[in-house]
């Protein structure tokens, strides 16, 4: 046979053989299109009245009690009303019921506010953010099934504090009175957490009720 037909041969059952094959994804790459997207707000719906409402109605005591053993013991307060596995350097946060009279209210601005006065000697014992705008995590940090670890970063560990805010503000306060509230009765289920040179306990709300007016 001569060289230059051989040479020819070789060449066509190689095309055939590459004309077989079939490119086929890697796993990795298969893997990473079928991975869900995070998500902060569903994760919170799917729990919120399976796992966050009943544990804070558990684990809250009264404003006045929870105070007082803050101040005395911040740890055992921790473990008897909040989350004793939080962050080392994180604060405590615990979750508390606030029950009084609206003595002063701030609904102008986005992040909303009411003075509440629990042993009625006139003066505010706690600020309760009404939203629709709110400060801090608390929700969150007083939860003993939510750690750090579990997020793959802290940008969606703060995105999901933000959630519980924001589910809060949604199912919760933004169905409350925003006029005349001042006189009114208000009853709160919520968390705060200690921080330096704060006037009042700063709580955030997972359920809230005002009064009519009197």
């Amino acid at each position: 046979m001569p060289k230059t037909l051989t040479w020819l041969t070789l060449a066509a059952l190689a095309g055939l053989g590459l004309s077989g094959c079939k490119i086929l994804p890697t796993p990795m790459a298969r893997s990473k299109n079928s991975a869900p997207a995070f998500n902060p707000d569903k994760m919170v719906e799917d729990i919120w009245a399976s796992k966050v409402i009943p544990y804070l109605v558990q684990k809250a005591g009264p404003l006045a009690e929870v105070q007082a053993l803050a101040k005395t013991d911040p740890a055992a307060a921790g473990a008897k009303y909040g989350n004793p596995r939080k962050q080392t350097n994180s604060p405590w946060t615990f979750a508390v019921r606030v029950e009084g009279k609206i003595i002063a209210a701030n609904t102008q601005s986005r992040a909303g506010t009411m003075d509440i006065d629990v042993d009625g000697d006139g003066k505010a014992d706690a600020r309760v953010q009404i939203g629709p705008a709110m400060r801090g995590t608390a929700l969150r940090d007083s939860l003993d099934f939510v750690q750090f670890n579990d997020f793959t970063n802290q940008i969606d560990f703060a995105q999901f504090g933000k959630a519980f805010n924001a589910y809060a503000d949604k199912t919760v306060l933004s169905k409350l009175p925003r006029e005349a509230l001042e006189g009114r009765t208000a009853k709160v289920l919520g968390a705060y957490t200690i921080e330096g040179g704060q006037e009042l306990p700063l709580v955030t709300p997972a359920e809230a009720e005002i009064g009519p007016r009197p």
